[in-house]
Order: C-alpha cells, then structure tokens, then sequence
C-alpha cells in the first residue's frame, strides 16, 4: 500500500509539474513568436510608407533596412514596380508575378511557408502595394528558443522527478508509520483478546458435561464471569484509547483549575496507598488553569496515580507536583522509587500494550493506561515523558496555562 500511494504522489506531482511546465513554455512560445510577428508587420508597414534608400551618414537607420523585405506595386502599363532589392534577387519576373498573385488572392496578412516570406497587403498614398519579408531568421530564432524550452523542460522535468521521488518517502513516512502501528495494534489486541476467549470458550464446553458435578460445574461458571470481566475491562480501554486519540478533549475547551482538579484526584488514592504501606504526599501550587476538559484531566492523574501505586518499590513514596513551569505553562510530575527505567523503556511505554513487566499482564495492566494518557496530554496541546534518576522514575506533564491565570 505504501508503494502505490508513494507512486501515486509522484504521479499527481508530477502531473501539476508537467502541467505548469507546458503552460509556462508555451507561454513564451507564444509571446515570442507574437512579439516577432508584431515587430516584423510594423517594419513592413514603415517599407511600404518609406522608401528604400541608402542611409546618409550620421542618420538613424531607417527601420526598414533592417528587415529583409521588398515590396511590388502594379505599374501603369501593367508591369510590377519591386523596391528594396539590396537583399533580395529580384530579376526574376515570373516568380515576381507568382508572388504576387498568390498574395492578392490570399488574406491581408499571411505566409507563403513554401518561400518564407510573410507578406502584407496595404493601400498606399502611390497605390496599392504588397510588402514580402523574409522569415528565415524568425524562423530559425523560434527553432532555437523550441529547442532550449524543451531542453529546459526536460531537465526540470527530470529534476522535479528526481526531487518528488525523494520527497514521497518523506510524504507518506507518516502514512507508513500509522500503518505499521495499526497492524501492530490489531495484533496485540488479537493476543491479549486470544486467551480470555479460550478461557471462555474451554469452561463453556466443560460446563455442557451434565456429569459435572455442581461445585465443579459453579468454577467453570465463575471461569467464565472473571474473563467476561477482563475482556470487558479491556474493550472499556480500547474504546477509551480510541475516544482520547479522536480529539474528544478538543470538543470540552473551558477553563480547568488544574490545582483543585489534582488535589481532588488525591483523596481517593490515599486509601490505596495506605493498604499497601505507601505514602502519598502532593505538593501543589495554587491557581493552576488550564483550557481542557476536566473528565479527560482526571483520568489523566488517575491513570497516573494508579501506575505510581503499581511500580513503586514496597514502603515507598509517591510525591505529586504542580508548578508553574515560565509564563505560559505549567508542569505536573509524578515520581515514585522504582526500578530504573532504560532510555528505551521511557520511549517505548508509551506505545500500546507495551510493558515494562511482562508479568503484570494478566493482573488487570493490558499496558494501554499510559497511551490513553499520552493522548489526553497531546489532544490538550501538551506533552509527556518520563524520568529516571537518583532511584526515582518520574512522568512529567507540561501543559499550556490560561493567560492571565496562576
């Protein structure tokens, strides 16, 4: 897919390309040859008016010498009066006539291709006249300018191929990213939805042995019920991955005051912490706002907070911070003692169904909590990471403020 839709990038760019190419070219094409006829048709007009003489010292050219034109003119007993023969040979009499003739019978202004002469019918204070202009040289200047437009052509052609090429991988890089992690994503939701089903699926078809005997067959029950919860535990978790990564907390943009947000999200982990002899302290600065939703803020610090419980080594403590972090932002850390983590886990654990215990996943971890908080912070114009120093690892939150509030 990601092959067709590099090509496909290369072809409609090139298309414009091409396009653009043609119109600019052709352009010039036109407007030269338009300037050559407009230039040749006015020193055809200045032979007709002006006679054909040799210029006096000192005296601007006249504009008809630097054409090579002639003109013929009927003469009173018939015969063609020709002027302007210093570049032309005019002893030929018939030919003369033939011109003539032709370009009596033909339009005011036009060709004769098989003579190269362009010619020009106009009435004259002497009479009638027709004026031929050799074309030979606007003829081989428009061949040349021909030739350098389409070798121009060409090779910009060739260079914007070159350079579309290279730039389709960096187009659809992205594309490609996504790709490769939606694969990822239906893979790992496949394995972590494999084993509960089977589990299902086993107990239900021990449950159809009516020979089962009824403690037996209420396990096999029961089987089925804590499974039904997992999976649905985890779908409940997709859907909340999905609705997060959709831009939800772009739609709810009110004012939050993330102070009390946090503190309120304090009171119901202190319990948790107390049962498994941890300590839980908060150090929050006051008039904290933020522009977001404030549903999405405190599954944000719950996820957060339910992690640090999970991770932190026993009898360990868990310090919340809120500070303002400069003007315009503030930054929220959760830090917690704990096994280091390697600069590849700190850049994976966010991603989905990643875990840094493999063996935390059947206790109700599915490795998705951290994602839906990643999404959160990125939908509220914020960013994420996380820490590890001094025995401690840290997930930091730096969100934009409301202006003009602390």
């Amino acid at each position: 897919m990601i092959k067709r839709l590099r090509i496909k990038f290369v072809c409609i760019n090139m298309s414009i390309v091409l396009l653009m190419l043609c119109m600019i070219l052709g352009t010039v094409l036109r407007v030269n040859r338009l300037g050559a006829e407009r230039e040749s048709l006015h020193m055809m007009q200045t032979a007709a008016f002006a006679p054909h003489r040799a210029q006096p010292p000192g005296e601007s050219p006249n504009p008809a010498a630097l054409l090579p034109c002639f003109t013929l003119r009927p003469g009173a007993d018939g015969e063609l009066i020709s002027e302007g023969g210093h570049f032309f040979d005019l002893s030929d009499r018939a030919l003369l006539r033939t011109l003539y003739a032709q370009a009596s019978a033909g339009a005011a202004v036009d060709i004769l291709p098989q003579y190269r002469l362009r010619y020009l019918r106009l009435e004259t204070p002497a009479g009638p006249c027709i004026v031929f202009a050799d074309i030979s040289g606007e003829l081989s200047a428009q061949r040349r300018l021909l030739v350098g437009c389409l070798l121009a052509g060409g090779g910009s052609a060739a260079a914007f191929l070159l350079i579309s090429i290279a730039l389709s991988g960096w187009a659809v890089r992205p594309v490609g990213a996504a790709w490769q992690q939606q694969r990822q994503f239906v893979s790992d939701a496949s394995h972590e939805l494999k084993t509960p089903l089977t589990v299902i699926l086993t107990n239900a078809e021990l449950l159809q042995d009516v020979a089962a005997p009824p403690a037996q067959r209420a396990e096999f029950v029961e089987n089925i019920l804590v499974m039904s919860r997992e999976m649905r535990s985890l779908i409940e978790c997709l859907l909340e991955l999905a609705r997060a990564e959709g831009g939800m907390t772009r739609q709810a943009g009110v004012p939050v005051d993330l102070s009390r947000l946090t503190a309120q999200a304090l009171l119901p982990f202190e319990p948790v912490y107390f049962e498994k002899g941890l300590t839980l302290t908060g150090t929050l600065a006051q008039g904290v706002t933020v522009c977001g939703s404030a549903p999405h803020l405190r599954h944000l610090l719950e996820i957060l907070l339910d992690n640090a419980q999970k991770y932190t080594a026993p009898a360990g403590d868990v310090t919340v911070t809120l500070r303002m972090a400069g003007r315009r932002h503030c930054l929220l850390a959760v830090s917690n003692p704990g096994p280091p983590l390697s600069p590849a886990q700190r850049r994976d654990i966010f991603k989905r169904f990643y875990r840094v215990d493999e063996a935390r996943s059947r206790d109700g971890s599915y490795g998705l909590g951290l994602s839906i908080a990643e999404a959160v912070v990125r939908g509220h114009r914020g960013r994420i990471w996380a820490e590890s120093e001094a025995g401690r690892n840290t997930f930091c939150v730096r969100l934009p403020v409301v202006r003009g509030r602390r």
